[in-house]
C-alpha cells in the first residue's frame, strides 16, 4: 500500500506487477522469525498485517494449525 516502506529485502513482486511481502519455501512471510513467531519488522510493518489483529481468530486459526503436532 502506498506509504508501507518494509526493507525491500522482504518484498517482492507478484506475477500481477503488485508489491507483495515476500515468502519463503516454507510459505511464511520472509519477516516472520521461525523461532518465537513474531515479525522482525513490526515497527514498520505494512497496513495489512496491522489490519490482521494480533490475537484475533484468524491469527489464533493459523497460529494453532502451524503449532499443530506434525506426523
Amino acid at each position: 500500500m502506498p506509504g508501507d516502506h518494509p526493507p525491500g529485502h522482504h518484498v517482492t513482486v507478484d506475477p500481477s506487477g503488485v508489491d507483495v511481502m515476500a515468502r519463503l519455501d516454507d510459505g511464511w512471510c520472509s519477516a516472520l522469525d521461525r523461532n518465537t513467531m513474531r515479525c522482525t519488522i513490526y515497527s514498520v510493518r505494512p497496513q495489512v498485517c496491522r489490519d490482521y489483529a494480533m490475537g484475533g481468530p484468524d491469527c489464533l486459526s493459523e497460529r494453532s494449525a502451524w503449532f499443530a503436532p506434525r506426523a
